[in-house]
């Protein structure tokens, strides 16, 4: 009773249970199992770089591995299959251990693809774990029918049950083939698209606004292949894309301007190369170091941590000021004001030393010590250098040349100039005697035009 409810490939199993080719079954399985992982060890030896200086050669294999080995073992188990059918020889076990190393690779190479294009430097999502959970459990469950011979069942209710769609129907069993196409389709565009940006991210030799640009499209473009072929695979005619078209450029033209402006103006940025990962930019009232440049917008982090996202089409109506566009080097200034009794030529001289032996202070163009005015209060002198990481902030390094430039003052006894202010004591008689004048001249209104003496 038990047996009828089996497949052909479990009854063919469970008879294979008594007979003496049973052992030489299972030994045909672990010597594929062993075959396998030995050459996946060994593709990876061969074709992974381990030089980091060349990144760009590295295939991926590394990562890969997981999936390689059980890619790798299937195709034995399927090539020991046909060598025991041509030999006439019981093949039930290793008939049940194909499906089982093909759900394992597939799996595997969905885990892959999703790792590689979800994750990110926080770590596997909680979400992302569910899924996979899910979907493992879903490949078992199909497998499981598969082997007791309850798949074909389970097709025929799916292709039965009906669902009406406008004036068509639809069966379940389109319907699920239509998902799991876009699915794959998409999941494999997916996947490429991210290993293609990684790729390029890693070429040194190419403009980092270049590489982004070149994975965008490259993405874009993959995921427009895969929804064709997938549109094409489940029988829709590409023909009604056309009135889709038609609407989404109406809504871009109404409601939609400011997004489309903002995606535009993104490729524009990195195709101009005006703006570069790792730059230091101010834009309207948002300055800070650039972290990701999107389709969409630009994450600026500021000095503080805050990061701010700032849509691209600011970045091309408002004039931005990029502190390293062509180079690095950015020149700061602090001012002081000594009296005129001070000897300028050393004030000069000590100003410059004690700036240059800041940590962030370059050599490459030495401090400036220069005299600006002879002021009302003093001699005005300005100290001005120059830094190679604007990126780390200009109040720190300010700060640090002040302190020195007060250390020098302190020890050589320089005297800062102070503002002078007159201040002039007027006597309480005086100021009684004008109030009572003025008083006088309020009460009697009635005087034509009185004539002052000079």
């Amino acid at each position: 009773m038990i047996l009828d409810l089996l497949s052909d490939s479990a009854y063919n199993f469970a008879r294979n249970l008594r007979a003496q080719d049973l052992l030489l079954q299972v030994a045909v399985v672990l010597v594929c199992s062993a075959l396998g992982w030995m050459l996946a060890r060994l593709v990876r030896r061969f074709f992974v770089v381990e030089d980091v200086t060349q990144p760009v050669m590295q295939i991926g294999l590394r990562s890969f591995s997981q999936v390689l080995t059980p890619l790798l073992i299937l195709v034995l188990l399927v090539v020991t299959k046909l060598i025991l059918v041509k030999s006439q020889l019981p093949v039930s076990v290793v008939h049940l251990a194909i499906p089982l190393m093909a759900s394992l690779g597939l799996m595997r190479f969905v885990f892959y693809a999703l790792r590689r294009i979800f994750v990110r430097d926080s770590g596997v999502s909680a979400f992302l774990l569910l899924f996979e959970k899910l979907f493992g459990a879903l490949v078992w469950a199909g497998v499981l029918l598969y082997i007791t011979g309850l798949w074909p069942d389970v097709i025929d209710y799916l292709h039965g049950t009906v669902i009406p769609i406008g004036k068509h129907q639809v069966s379940l069993l389109d319907i699920s083939q239509a998902l799991l196409s876009v699915l794959f389709t998409l999941l494999i565009a997916l996947w490429a698209g991210s290993v293609l940006e990684q790729r390029l991210m890693r070429m040194n030799t190419m403009h980092s606004s270049l590489r982004t640009v070149v994975a965008r499209m490259g993405r874009a473009f993959l995921i427009l292949v895969a929804l064709m072929l997938s549109l094409s695979l489940v029988g829709i005619d590409l023909t009604v894309l056309s009135v889709f078209g038609g609407a989404l450029g109406v809504a871009l033209g109404l409601g939609l301007q400011k997004i489309a402006s903002s995606y535009v103006s993104g490729f524009v940025i990195l195709l101009e190369r005006s703006l570069a990962i790792g730059d230091m930019v101010g834009v309207s009232t948002y300055y800070g170091k650039v972290t990701q440049i999107n389709s969409r917008f630009t994450i600026l982090e500021g000095l503080d941590g805050v990061e701010s996202i700032v849509p691209n089409d600011v970045f091309m109506t408002n004039a931005v000021q990029n502190y390293s566009l062509n180079h690095r080097i950015l020149r700061l200034a602090t001012h002081i004001t000594i009296v005129y009794q001070e000897d300028v030529e050393k004030i000069l001289f000590l100003l410059e030393q004690a700036t240059s032996v800041i940590e962030r202070v370059t050599h490459d163009i030495m401090p400036q010590a220069v005299l600006l005015k002879i002021g009302q209060d003093g001699l005005e002198i300005e100290v001005g250098f120059w830094i190679l990481d604007p990126e780390n902030g200009r109040l720190n390094v300010l700060s640090d040349v002040n302190r020195a430039i007060w250390r020098v003052l302190q020890k050589h006894n320089i005297k800062v100039a102070q503002p002078r202010r007159d201040l002039r004591m007027v006597a309480e008689d005086a100021v009684g005697a004008d109030s009572q004048q003025v008083a006088k001249i309020d009460d009697d209104q009635t005087l034509p035009n009185p004539k002052r003496t000079p």
